[in-house]
């Protein structure tokens, strides 16, 4: 479902609150028209080019130009980010030899997320975004440049990691709402978004691969020295393929202030939290694979398969709703999706062998196909002059929540069975989402009488 990619798992103003689930058959989808088209919203100092009436699909979103620079940017900055936190862990373990110091700093990647997400969030509308992306990717040149000086410190090392994490939300963040400017709010805006977390979950593995065929060549500061030059091309693929448009609220310098108030709307605090309870549970079976092969007698070759089997559903799963499904259909499955894909988990009760372990999390992965007609209703309900903070903080809450659920898997795994926790995960984590759906729910309601006395 979600995206381990720290860098990944990217406006015109909504006319009006998105859709929820309790929109009646046959409603369009949040920032469709009747006819199923995007549309075209102007924009300050930009308007977003109408795509090729041939085109549809994802080779609509292909169509924009400016959408080009943007994937490939993405794809840079995201080989970047795998390439140097596997380089720097080898770096990190050499200099130390210790598997505690190696290991943090893999963790590093997750815990300032929280703390940029928070305090940093209002960059992301104070400045012209295109400015906010290009200074980020340049941070992370620098900081993996100071990297590869012989004369840094392990200490300086770790420093140069969070750093490196803590501008990440802000640079995702920015990236969802410029989408938005780039692709409307609409079919092209979900489409694009999709296609981001389709290559990061897929270059999550490749950029691994990447990585351990350049240790194979290189040290692992010749490693990182690469990367620098990966975020050097994303900043200028962001410079000079994608418009400069002006700051969505300059000027105004809410603070955390700002974070705070946006989390006092309730549709959107409660559409946030759907984005950020599910990789909470989701990433469990993933954190615990390697025990449970244990457990069940499995091969190494297993674990390759059981950590494989999710992202590979997440995969076909979107590639599927975006492709084969209409922006009203996808809008109609969230809910279902989102209280049925935990539902997998459940087979563990059995001590499945490999097969069906392995079957259980590729039908989870395939469920988090819910983000598409998600991201419609999120984009719709957020405040234009807000989107950059909202989204930053929307993102650094889905990296924070993964951090914590691998933590508290394994603090669970040492009282229970590995089986036994995974089987509880996809119970609590259903009776969760009931919860949150249910106030989804609400919130729709709320905004339909609402609508309903302003139009009266």
């Amino acid at each position: 479902m979600p995206t381990n990619d720290p860098r990944a798992p990217e406006t015109a103003p909504a006319p009006t609150r998105a859709p929820g689930p309790s929109a009646p058959q046959g409603a369009t989808a949040p920032g469709v028209t009747a006819t199923g088209q995007a549309p075209v919203p102007a924009l300050a100092g930009s308007r977003a080019p109408a795509p090729d009436p041939a085109a549809t699909g994802y080779r609509a979103v292909f169509a924009v130009r400016e959408f080009r620079f943007v994937f490939v940017a993405h794809l840079f900055s995201l080989l970047g980010v795998v390439v140097s936190e596997l380089a720097l862990t080898v770096l990190v373990y050499d200099l130390t030899r210790s598997p505690l110091l190696s290991s943090l700093t893999f963790a590093l990647g997750f815990l300032p997320y929280l703390l940029g997400g928070t305090l940093l969030a209002g960059i992301a509308d104070r400045h012209p975004p295109r400015r906010v992306l290009v200074v980020c990717d340049l941070v992370c040149a620098a900081c993996v440049g100071l990297m590869v000086v012989p004369a840094t410190p392990v200490a300086g090392l770790l420093v140069l990691r969070c750093a490196v994490a803590a501008v990440a939300p802000v640079f995702q963040g920015t990236r969802i709402a410029t989408l938005a400017d780039i692709l409307g709010e609409g079919e092209l805006f979900v489409l694009g978004r999709s296609l981001l977390r389709i290559v990061s979950q897929s270059a999550l593995l490749a950029g691994f691969g990447v990585g351990g065929l350049l240790l194979t060549a290189l040290a692992p500061r010749g490693a990182i020295a690469v990367t620098a030059g990966t975020f050097l091309a994303s900043a200028a693929l962001l410079r000079h393929g994608t418009v400069r448009r002006p700051a969505r609220s300059a000027g105004k310098r809410e603070g955390i202030g700002g974070t705070w108030g946006v989390l006092r709307d309730r549709r959107i605090r409660a559409l946030m939290l759907l984005f950020w309870v599910p990789p909470l549970f989701v990433v469990v079976p993933e954190a615990l694979a390697a025990p449970y092969a244990d457990e069940i007698g499995a091969s190494t070759a297993a674990l390759g398969l059981l950590m494989c089997a999710m992202p590979a559903g997440t995969v076909l799963g979107e590639l599927f709703a975006g492709s084969a499904l209409g922006a009203a259909t996808r809008s109609r499955i969230v809910c279902p999706l989102l209280l049925t894909g935990f539902l997998p988990f459940l087979l563990y009760a059995l001590r499945p062998g490999l097969a069906v372990a392995a079957l259980a999390l590729f039908l989870a992965g395939a469920a988090g196909a819910y983000t598409l007609g998600l991201d419609a209703w999120f984009v719709a309900a957020v405040p234009e002059e807000q989107r950059g903070r909202t989204m930053t903080l929307m993102t650094a809450g889905m990296m924070t929540v993964q951090g914590i659920g691998m933590a508290g898997a394994g603090l669970a795994a040492e009282f229970a069975p590995v089986h036994a926790v995974v089987v509880g995960t996809g119970v609590l984590a259903s009776l969760c989402l009931l919860g949150l759906v249910a106030e989804v729910r609400a919130t729709e309601r709320r905004d339909a009488a609402d609508r309903h006395m302003t139009s009266g």
